[in-house]
């Protein structure tokens, strides 16, 4: 039986399909242009076939191209039947422009396709989702999907976005992390440097819990970027206030807080899980941006919360605002399960995350961390 809340699911992705490769941001400026053909040729090599946008190999003003010709290069995309998937060469930082541009009445009558990726790419993906009703996949975007990068969060990409309606799709914790990128255009075949211990938290536990906590909820994913998506909160690009109100409806949703005697946020119907990561944002902003969100709805609701790892550096100044009491001032008193630190975003590697569907996610402090994806 399908759910109300359930959304459009794109066909299956196979070989021989064709995948465009656009950028509606950043685009790869010509130092970066071999680790670009690495990355195709990779996609070629399982099979697929790829297209070339005319919005990709060049830089100019923090964009591949003017704003009018990248929303024109993404659209013709959207409405071609024959491409099955658009994977940018990852995300950037103006793609807010395109949000006005984009056709969303003529977008409705579009084969839906799948759409990968994280950072800027989320600020599209997120009004996709929410205008048109598809599922997204919030995860590595093309740059990341190396020849060699064989960790199973980055292994796990491209195998959802081949899976079928009904499939269940299971992602553990990562063991360890990476802090500092290489260059590209030094070592364009480079993989990650997974060095640093992975270990989420929750931020809201009651103090006299016991060492090892159990915490598990469920609901609808849906998320990004911080940074991007708080500027499509309240309006129609990022109503996610709606979207929670539509998930929760009639019946129970599984979810546990820490804190004993308050009530799941999601009392009734499917719920959400609400995911956010953090790429550059300081202390100070970060609250100020979480504000934003709770005023706007977002933060209402909620089966539970997942705070990707930060890429912000955190002040080391005595008097300022550390990263870990940013967050627990907006979200501490939250009275549904936030969980900190983790494989989402700037610090991979990442889960993949499709926007839309059903999830449960377990945690304790012995064995980690898991989330199951149910594509219904």
């Amino acid at each position: 039986m399908i759910h109300p809340m359930s959304p459009t699911y794109p066909t299956p992705l196979r070989p021989g399909d064709l995948i465009a490769v656009t950028a509606p941001s950043s685009g790869v400026p010509p130092a970066l242009h071999a680790r670009l053909d690495l990355v195709i040729g990779h996609l070629r090599a399982q099979g697929f076939r790829v297209e070339e946008g005319h919005c990709l190999r060049d830089e100019q003003r923090d964009a591949s191209a003017p704003a009018d010709a990248r929303a024109a290069e993404l659209t013709a995309l959207l409405l071609r039947d024959d491409v099955a998937a658009i994977i940018p060469p990852w995300g950037g930082e103006l793609a807010i422009e395109l949000l006005d541009r984009l056709p969303w009445e003529a977008l409705k009558q579009a084969r839906p396709k799948w759409l990968l990726g994280y950072s800027d790419t989320s600020t599209w993906l997120l009004a996709v989702t929410l205008r048109l009703g598809w599922a997204t996949a919030h995860g590595p975007c093309l740059m990341d999907l190396a020849p060699g990068q064989d960790d199973a969060l980055t292994r796990a990409a491209m195998a959802l976005l081949a899976a079928p309606r009904g499939a269940r799709i299971e992602q553990r914790q990562s063991s360890h992390w990476q802090s500092k990128w290489t260059d590209f255009a030094l070592v364009p075949g480079t993989t990650y440097q997974l060095t640093e211990p992975t270990a989420w938290r929750c931020l809201n536990r009651k103090a006299s819990s016991a060492p090892i906590d159990d915490v598990q909820f469920s609901g609808r994913l849906i998320g990004g970027c911080l940074d991007t998506l708080v500027h499509t909160a309240g309006t129609v690009h990022g109503d996610v206030r709606g979207f929670i109100e539509r998930c929760r409806g009639d019946g129970g949703v599984e979810s546990r807080c820490e804190r004993a005697g308050e009530e799941s946020c999601a009392s009734h119907g499917e719920g959400v899980v609400l995911y956010l990561e953090n790429a550059e944002l300081s202390s100070t902003a970060l609250v100020r941006a979480m504000h934003r969100l709770r005023w706007s709805g977002w933060l209402q609701g909620l089966a539970g919360v997942l705070v990707g790892r930060s890429a912000a550096p955190d002040s080391t100044e005595a008097t300022a605002l550390r990263y870990q009491d940013a967050l627990q001032s907006p979200l501490g008193d939250l009275p549904c399960p936030v969980l900190v630190d983790v494989d989402i975003g700037h610090r991979p590697p990442q889960f993949t995350l499709v926007n839309g569907a059903l999830a449960t996610v377990r945690w304790n402090e012995r064995g980690g961390g898991q989330l199951v994806q149910h594509l219904s």
